[in-house]
């Protein structure tokens, strides 16, 4: 694939935060970088792991292939490589692979002298995953409170926390992490719709510009934010989706131990309803 001119003059030495000039290089398209050497070699190993685990398990099939974290009476020791310990080795390669892939998006910020929208945003969705597999087993005491890796033992593990807390979604971080995520995309989803059709209009028109756009939505919801406004508030809808995801699965378990329909007992007793 051929270079866009600019390319050119970024392709050059520096701006690295670890490994200096040693990894400091692209491989086509790619930029490599330290934190890209150690994303794929945790991610390489991580894999053939999980294939590893597949071999020694009791199937091939690609729905019920299962590989559980250790039992909870390991708490948070170390586990034989059958008993759970293949989990941990892959979780630390994931984790690691997750983070330095973090690393490897601001590096490749620093070279061409953009902010750091990108690897923030991307550190959201690892917190994530994080708050999963390490937080809320270490907070729990066990590394057996993570979720096992496989596609049907993932949707059961799901299944079963949230019928631990009888109603999960009377949880509160769980209801703001499914309004961001429905407003997040209708929100892009108008955007999306708009631009393509000031893009596409009918044969013989001219392609419309952003004032059709801001005039459009003025005329359907009475205000427009703006081309860069819309991208504005998709990152923000979508970082607080990824965000009180995480928060909503901390709190059930180490904070909160009861059903959730519990949780909301304390609007029975506001002044409101007591006072006469």
């Amino acid at each position: 694939m051929a270079m866009m001119s600019f390319e050119y003059k970024y392709r050059v030495r520096g701006g690295t935060l670890l490994g200096g000039d040693l990894f400091d290089f692209w491989i086509g398209p790619f930029y490599v970088g330290f934190f890209g050497v150690v994303a794929a070699f945790a991610a390489i190993l991580g894999t053939v792991l999980c294939v590893y685990g597949a071999a020694i398990g009791p199937t091939w099939n690609l729905w019920q292939i299962n590989i559980a974290p250790p039992d909870l009476s390991y708490g948070l020791r170390l586990a034989p490589l059958r008993d759970g310990g293949l989990w941990q080795i892959i979780t630390m390669c994931a984790t690691v692979s997750f983070v330095a892939w973090v690393g490897r998006q601001a590096e490749i910020s620093r070279k061409l002298g953009m902010g750091y929208h990108v690897p923030f945003a991307y550190s959201v969705a690892v917190f994530a995953y994080i708050s999963l597999v390490i937080i809320r087993p270490v907070l729990l005491g066990g590394w057996g409170h993570g979720f096992p890796y496989g596609i049907l033992s993932h949707l059961d593990w799901v299944s079963n926390v949230g019928y631990q807390f009888q109603h999960f979604h009377y949880n509160p971080a769980h209801m703001l992490a499914i309004t961001f995520f429905f407003t997040n995309n209708l929100a892009l989803a108008m955007h999306g719709s708009l631009i393509l059709s000031v893009t596409a209009p009918p044969k013989g028109e001219a392609v419309k510009t952003s004032e059709h756009e801001n005039s459009f939505f003025r005329d359907a919801v009475g205000y427009s934010i703006g081309a860069i406004g819309i991208h504005r508030l998709g990152l923000f809808l979508a970082l607080n989706a990824g965000f009180w995801s995480a928060v909503c699965i901390l709190l059930s378990g180490p904070f909160w131990t009861r059903g959730w329909q519990d949780w909301w007992n304390w609007w029975l007793y506001l002044p409101i309803w007591t006072q006469r």
